[in-house]
């Protein structure tokens, strides 16, 4: 007695398993397109921090001109106007990052400045003490605007001197000084202890390709799912 197997479609499966097929394929399509330009943004980025600082003075600037850009800054500390943003971790020790403004040229116009990371003390009532050099200082870093993408583990994002998450307008809120609208991520070497060790900016291209992978994924289900249900098996 012979097996033999035999494809029978249906019309209405057939238009059906087509539909999922092209809609899974264009959306796949599609997050391959946004990691591609991503990946062009990351080379633009790239290139951009390796170009020589550029000076920013008193004068109010557009964050578009500068943001990814490597800048260079002179003028003094206010530690009475920094805050500490909470649970920033560091080779698995638990930190804080220093953020205090920095009057340009002793004037009244400011630029934040993430100065780096500072280990936590065991107590947590108990902050650590940031050393901050007197008299005027340069900084030269990456000028970045700070993400609104996160969760509050807490509905008092403000407490204190110690901070959750930071943007500039929260910043604004807590502190009525005019501020340059990017912060700078300090990568020149001050004698503070602190560490400046920062990760490249994450553009999310990695989770388009993961996207991207399920959709194929899905559409080669769809097409085996079709294939295994329109085959009869018959006996000769």
């Amino acid at each position: 007695m012979a097996v033999r197997y035999k494809f029978r479609p249906r019309l209405i499966t057939t238009l059906a398993a087509a539909a999922g097929i092209a809609l899974t394929l264009a959306l796949a399509s599609w997050q391959l397109n946004r990691a591609h330009e991503k990946e062009g943004r990351a080379a633009q980025l790239g290139a951009l921090a390796q170009d020589p600082p550029v000076s920013l003075a008193a004068a109010e600037v557009r964050a578009a001109d500068i943001e990814w850009r490597r800048v260079t800054v002179r003028g003094h500390f206010e530690p009475r106007h920094g805050v500490l943003i909470d649970n920033r971790i560091h080779r698995g020790v638990a930190g804080y990052h220093v953020i205090m403004p920095i009057a340009i040229g002793g004037g009244s116009r400011y630029v934040l400045v993430n100065r780096g990371w500072i280990a936590g003390n065991p107590e947590r009532a108990r902050l650590p003490e940031v050393r901050t050099p007197q008299g005027t200082v340069e900084v030269t870093g990456l000028a970045v605007t700070p993400s609104r993408r996160f969760v509050e583990l807490s509905s008092r994002a403000v407490e204190g001197k110690v901070w959750q998450n930071l943007t500039l307008e929260r910043y604004r809120d807590a502190f009525p000084l005019a501020l340059q609208p990017v912060i700078i991520q300090q990568e020149s070497a001050l004698d503070d202890g602190l560490v400046r060790d920062w990760d490249a900016p994450d553009l999310g291209v990695e989770k388009h390709y993961g996207y991207a992978f399920q959709w194929l994924a899905l559409a080669l289900t769809i097409l085996v799912f079709y294939f295994v249900t329109h085959v009869e098996r018959t006996t000769e």
